[in-house]
């Protein structure tokens, strides 16, 4: 089946609109309204994309987003919390306005979230911050409460898949077969190329403005054939010599309090998976769930996600 036969909703939820925003809520218009602090810092010689919110001094809280993404997946989520909060997001290296790197590794990921704690005033409060991790996001939070949480108030991992060592070997398996990895595919127009954008892992989306936020963050322009350009912020040979780590076992082991959160109709955390990852979760961990959501929760659900996080920060950890 090629792309053009597939779906629009799920291959091409943006195609109808032409280049055109879609519509949305005041709710959303306000809050992309409240401009983040953009700013770099340097990690093991790549710059770091960083985005923050409200006053310094104030208790802080780290989004961090998932694959393939960037730090403006928390632009319509963060300013619900500026008012409390010192709140920053970030950009993966490799993703983002971030710098591509050579080799990743686990204990780079781990230091550029330090790094940009550090560097957007979140270790300045009384308070120890928040970490909150979405998806792969969610693998750098937990390795950071492991070596790190003592700095660190508390952790929250949002629809990451911890996989059983059983799932982790039939999917290195199943990795065998799949392509090798490719140069990101350059569009003539802007339109174009927005017109092409996706979720990954695929689902439908009903908040077509939020997918319309994010797409147009990103692209960037490049030299093409016939001149300018647009392709893909995220370096596509990320995975190609980096494997990600299955860190469920090490949950036991964070050095901070952790919560867990997913989307109900998740495929990623769902069944045998999240019944595995129930066992494993220390004795006392929230565990929260966001009705109607898929795994891209805070797309799915935002008022509901903000919700539960200011909920579940207000009366925890103790």
């Amino acid at each position: 089946m090629d792309q053009e036969t597939k779906d629009p909703r799920l291959y091409a939820p943006l195609g109808s609109f032409a280049g055109q925003a879609p519509p949305a809520p005041g709710w959303f218009s306000h809050a992309i309204e409240q401009k983040p602090e953009r700013s770099f810092v340097e990690v093991a010689g790549a710059r770091i994309e960083t985005l923050a919110w409200g006053e310094r001094g104030k208790s802080g809280i780290l989004f961090m987003h998932g694959n393939g993404a960037h730090a403006d997946w928390w632009s319509f989520i963060a300013p619900f919390f500026a008012g409390h909060y010192r709140v920053a997001a970030m950009s993966w290296s490799g993703m983002g306005g971030s710098d591509w790197r050579e080799h990743y590794t686990l204990d780079n990921f781990v230091a550029e979230t330090l790094a940009a704690a550090n560097h957007t005033g979140l270790f300045e409060a009384k308070e120890k911050p928040v970490f909150v991790g979405h998806s792969f996001g969610g693998v750098p939070t937990i390795a950071c409460g492991m070596a790190h949480g003592d700095h660190l108030r508390a952790a929250v991992v949002v629809d990451t898949p911890l996989w059983s060592p059983e799932e982790r070997k039939a999917r290195r398996e199943r990795r065998k077969s799949i392509r090798e990895p490719r140069p990101n595919r350059i569009y003539p127009t802007f339109n174009a190329a927005l017109a092409r954008f996706r979720l990954a892992p695929i689902q439908s989306c009903e908040n077509t403005f939020i997918v319309d936020y994010i797409a147009r963050h990103s692209l960037k322009p490049v030299a093409g054939e016939n001149g300018r350009g647009w392709t893909w912020k995220f370096d596509p040979f990320m995975w190609h010599q980096f494997e990600l780590p299955n860190l469920a076992l090490e949950l036991a082991t964070m050095k901070c309090p952790v919560a867990l959160m997913w989307g109900s109709r998740s495929k990623l955390m769902s069944g045998k998976l999240l019944e595995y990852v129930m066992t494993v979760a220390p004795e006392g961990t929230p565990k929260i769930e966001i009705p109607d959501a898929e795994h891209h929760v805070m797309i799915d659900q935002p008022l509901a996600f903000v919700a539960a996080l200011r909920g579940l920060l207000s009366g925890w950890p103790r």
